[in-house]
């Protein structure tokens, strides 16, 4: 039995995405979708009344994107994981790309409390001209002595498959008993971010652009990598949220921009 269970399918209908089938139980909630500019896309917003994710919680996010339909998938408020001393919170998120979709999922940050222990896991299956990007933002909560790095870890696994290859598997592990303020670690930083992006039109010339955007950037630690398909992934290192949501960003106006040729959107809900 999930805490939480959402799952939706987004299908193409004349000029626009909408919603084709949702079902969600605990607590998740899906927002009806609206419509930010006019190329049609569906912008959805994933909701959890309850609160934050406690002892032994767990969530499922299931998400389908039909031939040709564009959605973008957020959520309302951040993710905060409370104390979990017995059992980490846990989450896993599938994801299925058609032909020709585009699914931006850009979820707020993680805020990680005292004592907190969270693992997530997602696993994408993508046809090879389907559009996919994804952002995730991790950061230290309050800690009643106003220490950082009170949680005891932060774990997200990430598989994305195009038709039965694995093209990137993606792990990182936080844990502050293991040196975190260390070289290849933190390394003195607080807040880590991660984006990864996925379409066929991406190329070399695409990541050195953006790389000579970050070259006199220093209000965060960027490093930008090809993968071994056509996209890139992102890594930050940052002393706040905002530090690391402007880099992301910058990143996401240029591919929506370049690539998927449509207008940047401020997705923030304050």
């Amino acid at each position: 039995m999930w805490t939480g269970y959402l799952s939706l399918m987004a299908s193409k209908k004349g000029n626009r995405t909408i919603l084709k089938d949702s079902y969600s139980e605990g607590a998740f909630k899906i927002t009806r979708p609206v419509y930010l500019t006019t190329s049609g896309e569906a912008y959805m917003y994933i909701m959890n009344p309850g609160g934050g994710y406690v002892d032994g919680d767990t969530y499922k996010i299931d998400i389908g994107v039909e031939e040709a339909a564009s959605a973008v998938v957020t959520t309302q408020s951040s993710t905060k994981i409370y104390k979990t001393r017995n059992r980490p919170a846990f989450q896993e998120t599938n994801i299925y790309l058609k032909s020709g979709s585009v699914l931006e999922y850009l979820p707020d940050p993680v805020i990680a409390y005292q004592n907190a222990r969270f693992k997530q896991t997602m696993v994408v299956k993508m046809e090879v001209d389907a559009s996919f990007i994804c952002s995730d933002i991790f950061t230290p909560g309050w800690a009643p002595d106003g220490t950082l790095f009170q949680y005891d870890f932060l774990q997200s696994k990430m598989e994305i498959y195009m038709g039965d290859r694995l093209v990137l598997f993606d792990h990182v592990k936080l844990q502050p008993d293991k040196d975190i303020d260390g070289v290849g670690m933190m390394e003195g930083y607080t807040h880590f971010g991660s984006l990864i992006v996925i379409d066929h039109r991406i190329n070399s010339a695409a990541v050195e652009e953006l790389q000579e955007r970050f070259d006199e950037y220093l209000d965060a630690r960027i490093g930008i990598s090809m993968l071994g398909v056509p996209g890139f992934a992102v890594r930050v290192l940052a002393n706040s949220t905002q530090g690391i949501e402007k880099v992301q960003s910058i990143c996401h106006e240029t591919i929506r921009r370049n690539i998927l040729k449509t207008d940047p959107v401020f997705l923030r809900k304050y």
